[in-house]
């Protein structure tokens, strides 16, 4: 599988906590992931999400899964 493939997952969690007037250290603290790890998935460098962790995120965020993440392909 060629580097870019795993570009076209976008995580819109920058959108979400901006919405909802909360900080990643705010989310974290909620989650109980480390603000390094939130920073990883914000900006779109994670490779690998647990369904545990995006059922927190979620859950805190009030939002869906498609809420966070969405599929865009290359042009």
């Amino acid at each position: 599988m060629p580097a870019e493939e795993g570009t076209s997952i976008v995580v819109t969690l920058d959108d979400l906590l901006h919405d909802r007037r909360m900080t990643l250290t705010e989310l974290a603290e909620r989650v109980g992931l480390t603000i390094a790890n939130l920073s990883i998935l914000k900006t779109g460098k994670a490779r690998a999400i647990r369904f545990s962790t995006l059922e927190a995120i979620c859950r805190e965020l009030d939002c869906q899964p498609g809420d966070l993440l969405s599929y865009q392909p290359h042009a």
